[in-house]
């Protein structure tokens, strides 16, 4: 039923900054939130000044980061009270805007997501900490492939022989990173030192694992410009990888929704997560990531999970950069 009023200027301010909350590739945020001409819904435009063009060429990255706004908003319209009516790529592949959300129509449910995601958009951070030794509980699980999949994602749990393999790809990936000098310098310009909007504070890089089983990404360079303080990680982290049966700009906004959603409902329960993104940087470490006794797929990310510390909030970008508010 198509009765709601025009967004306010309060609507499009509580909705870019619940989109403007996703994760992002080195915390880039290249995402811009557009009200519709009769301001009825939003459009989410691609801020391609945000790239990061060595790390992620064809956009995947981003797209995927885009995706992650989107689910935010999603979520953000059923605290309004309104139904997400979303199209994706509505002018086709390569085209702005990537994502339309129809905000309209009177949401069905005030938990779409079967449960209330909301308040765990501000807590849901990047956690760069050893995790506890302690199963994530299957019912939990269970939960977390399903959201994936209600988003057109497959969630697989690894078993340790894929998880020892997925580490491997992910040490000679961030190995060959280091001896990439042009990659490397990239990386390293996300770091931020200062205060800023964007990128990773210092704070945010957590600890590195001082046995070197979990390869965690070396913003400070190799050797370390500023070092992080050593921690004995958990002796088999739980791994889960998203996966799509194509691999197209649709599918990479989709897995950014599943990643979203996933994280939102992990965080819910006290889970935290983190990104190893490195081998899904170069494309054959990325291929090998794949099982090939699963069948054709394309691996889309790995998340590590677990029972930790939440991590530090990551600095954002403000409303003012990110949102077109119309006058008047």
């Amino acid at each position: 039923m198509t009765t709601r009023t025009a967004l306010t200027a309060a609507d499009l301010r509580l909705l870019a900054e619940a989109g403007g909350l996703a994760p992002s590739l080195h915390n880039s945020q290249p995402w811009h939130f557009r009200p519709t001409p009769d301001r009825s819904g939003l459009e989410v435009h691609a801020d391609l000044a945000r790239a990061v063009p060595v790390t992620d060429p064809d956009g995947r990255a981003m797209h995927i980061s885009i995706g992650a706004a989107v689910f935010n908003l999603r979520v953000a319209a059923a605290r309004l009270g309104r139904e997400a009516s979303l199209r994706l790529l509505p002018e086709g592949e390569g085209t702005q805007p990537c994502a339309v959300l129809d905000l309209s129509a009177r949401a069905r449910s005030s938990q779409p997501f079967g449960a209330d995601l909301y308040p765990a958009i501000a807590g849901r951070h990047s956690s760069r900490h050893p995790f506890a030794n302690r199963d994530v509980p299957e019912a939990l699980v269970a939960d977390l492939i399903t959201a994936a999949r209600e988003e057109g994602v497959t969630l697989t749990m690894l078993e340790e022989d894929g998880v020892r393999r997925v580490l491997a790809l992910t040490s000679e990936a961030e190995a060959r990173i280091a001896a990439d000098a042009t990659r490397e310098a990239e990386t390293h310009s996300w770091l931020r030192l200062e205060p800023s909007c964007d990128g990773i504070p210092l704070a945010a890089l957590g600890s590195h694992d001082r046995d070197a089983r979990i390869p965690m990404r070396g913003f400070t360079g190799h050797p370390p410009r500023h070092a992080t303080p050593a921690a004995r990680f958990e002796a088999l982290p739980q791994i889960a990888i998203l996966s799509t049966h194509f691999d197209k700009q649709a599918d990479w906004l989709r897995t950014g929704q599943a990643m979203e959603r996933v994280w939102l409902l992990a965080t819910v329960h006290g889970l935290r997560a983190s990104v190893l993104h490195q081998a899904i940087e170069i494309p054959d470490t990325r291929w090998r990531l794949r099982d090939p006794a699963e069948g054709p797929a394309h691996v889309q990310l790995v998340l590590r999970l677990g029972y930790g510390p939440p991590g530090v909030a990551s600095p954002r970008c403000p409303l003012t950069e990110v949102l077109d508010l119309p006058e008047g």
